[in-house]
């Protein structure tokens, strides 16, 4: 089965280890390299993650358990396949290394035809358990991240702007009267609106970091990181007009007549201690407070503001 060429990283401080394990590999995968744990570390936490790791266990300063461990427990790399590639031989050392969450363990010297086997056979599995996910995580409809995918987006995003201590905004928009185009137009009409306001709004948003996900029905959620609210009232701007130059037809609109969205933005910096449900709930209200106002509107909460 054809799909993307995917990448190993291999971990050893023998440059000449290196070369060997990467001459064997170079034909199926694409291969980067560190000779320590903290580059290790470094490289795995960078996007687009590796998608599995060869690891030698004693490296200085820093051994292949304690690389494993900290790998595990970050949640943006505890999915990356591991296989320790050691000289460590002792029964005890191989039930320690995957009990800490490893997925294989191969010990030097080792075959290059057992390595490349095994190698290939992993990366065939983590391909498939990506696939799977991603199923898992699109909206049937739209194809876009569903609810589950923006719930875990959400967590992640919030965690981290509470350790960097960077904003992160959440605008929350809902087509203008989508029951009225659903009664004029048809059910099926109305899925096709769904499906070309989706792409657009995940085309209007330019970075990786940020997520458009459909929140049920006619709404839909998109999260900022590292965005500040003035920001964040730019973007929601872009996503407005962009629709509205999408031209889909909508007579039973009493505002336009086109499709059109109204939007909700919030801005919050985390802090230790909050919940992220608190940005989803003034997003919320921001939303609302644009349709009071007429629709086809921005509505803002500012990080003071303050609800009953």
């Amino acid at each position: 089965m054809e799909h993307p060429r995917q990448t190993v990283l291999i971990v050893d401080d023998s440059l000449f280890n290196i070369q060997i394990i990467a001459d064997i590999l170079k034909e199926d995968c694409a291969v980067v390299t560190a000779r320590n744990g903290v580059d290790a570390l470094r490289i795995a936490s960078s996007e687009p993650h590796p998608d599995l790791i060869l690891l030698d266990i004693l490296m200085p300063n820093m051994d292949g358990y304690e690389v494993c461990r900290r790998i595990k427990a970050k949640e943006e790399t505890k999915d990356i396949p591991i296989i320790y590639l050691t000289g460590m031989n002792n029964e005890q050392d191989e039930e320690y290394g995957l009990s800490l969450g490893a997925i294989d363990y191969i010990t030097k010297p080792f075959k290059p035809s057992i390595l490349k086997a095994r190698v290939k056979n992993h990366l065939q599995l983590k391909y498939f358990r990506d696939c799977l996910t991603k199923m898992g995580m699109a909206d049937g409809l739209t194809g876009i991240p569903n609810r589950r995918r923006f719930d875990e987006t959400m967590s992640v995003e919030w965690r981290r702007a509470t350790r960097s201590g960077q904003p992160l905004s959440l605008i929350m928009t809902d087509i203008d009267y989508f029951k009225n185009y659903n009664d004029t137009y048809g059910h099926l009409e109305g899925d096709e609106c769904l499906r070309k306001v989706a792409i657009k709004l995940c085309k209007t948003l330019k970075r990786p970091g940020d997520l458009v996900g459909r929140w049920g029905g006619e709404e839909f959620a998109c999260i900022l990181p590292e965005t500040d609210s003035i920001g964040a009232m730019i973007v929601a701007e872009q996503l407005r007009t962009g629709i509205i130059d999408l031209a889909i037809p909508h007579i039973s609109s009493p505002i336009a007549p086109v499709i059109t969205i109204s939007l909700g933005v919030t801005t919050i910096t985390p802090k230790p201690g909050q919940d992220p449900l608190e940005l989803i709930k003034r997003s919320d209200e921001a939303l609302y407070k644009a349709k009071r106002a007429g629709r086809n509107q921005i509505g803002l909460a500012s990080e003071e503001q303050s609800f009953s």
